[in-house]
């Protein structure tokens, strides 16, 4: 705890260095960017905007009011990460949740590590920190790699070493997105898994992916039955409506039970 309080304390010393007009840091070769650069400064929430191209557009209402009231006890103890846009002006990289969450609590500092970073760089480190995260479902890491490519021009092998993932599971993620949009939405909803997209992603027709995407759901398949299902449609060359209605595994099961009973 001394330890932080340390750093805290130099953090606001440092703060009161960005708000001397003579001595504005506009890159990492300024005279004293050594001092603020990478360390943890106090800063005034009001000096920071949110990132216009953040990755991440929602945030679970609930969990952000934990996080309020965590911060309200014990302080943020994570600093956010932001660059320098202007003489005491920042703009976040990573960190939204404790910044939205800090402002709840009626902070009127946050703790922040300084990057210098262009706009494009900017968007690197907000998708790549993005991606990193535990709680994103599927399609919006599939989104956060399609914008690495198209907009930062990076090439699968690069994506690979920026965060960590072999090409093949990229690739993966990627592949989702030629799914139905109906389909993507309920994989963000919830309703179906990853495993689920990709047994789907592999009916060339989207009707074809609908309906049995309508099936997954009706019938509570799991993924080992949904690709059961798909195969059978492949080598039998029948669509979806056609198939038999089969009795779901969960009520199978239950049959077997009155079945008992009644004997």
């Amino acid at each position: 705890m001394a330890k932080a309080t340390k750093k805290q304390a130099l953090g606001r010393g440092l703060s009161a260095l960005l708000k001397d007009p003579d001595n504005d840091i506009k890159s990492a070769g300024d005279k004293g960017a050594d001092k603020v650069v990478g360390n943890i400064v106090e800063l005034e929430l009001e000096a920071i905007e949110v990132n216009p191209h953040q990755p991440r557009t929602s945030f679970n209402e609930d969990t952000l009011q934990e996080l309020a009231s965590s911060i309200k006890e014990l302080g943020v103890i994570q600093p956010i990460t932001v660059r320098k846009i202007e003489f005491n002006k920042f703009q976040l990289v990573s960190g939204e949740r404790r910044y939205r969450a800090s402002k709840l609590v009626g902070l009127k500092t946050i703790p922040a590590y300084i990057r210098i970073a262009n706009d494009q760089e900017s968007l690197e480190m907000a998708l790549v920190e993005n991606i990193q995260r535990q709680d994103l479902d599927p399609i919006e890491i599939a989104l956060s790699y399609r914008r690495l490519i198209e907009e930062i021009q990076l090439t699968q092998e690069e994506m690979s070493n920026r965060v960590g993932k072999n090409r093949s599971t990229i690739a993966n993620y990627l592949r989702l997105l030629k799914l139905d949009p109906i389909i993507q939405t309920g994989m963000r909803d919830g309703f179906i898994s990853m495993g689920h997209g990709r047994a789907l992603i592999t009916l060339e027709d989207t009707s074809d992916q609908l309906e049995v995407y309508e099936k997954i759901i009706a019938d509570s398949l799991s993924v080992r039955e949904t690709e059961a299902l798909v195969r059978k449609l492949q080598n039998t060359g029948q669509t979806p409506s056609t198939l038999k209605a089969q009795i779901p595994a969960f009520a199978k099961k239950q049959v077997k039970n009155f079945q008992i009973i009644l004997m």
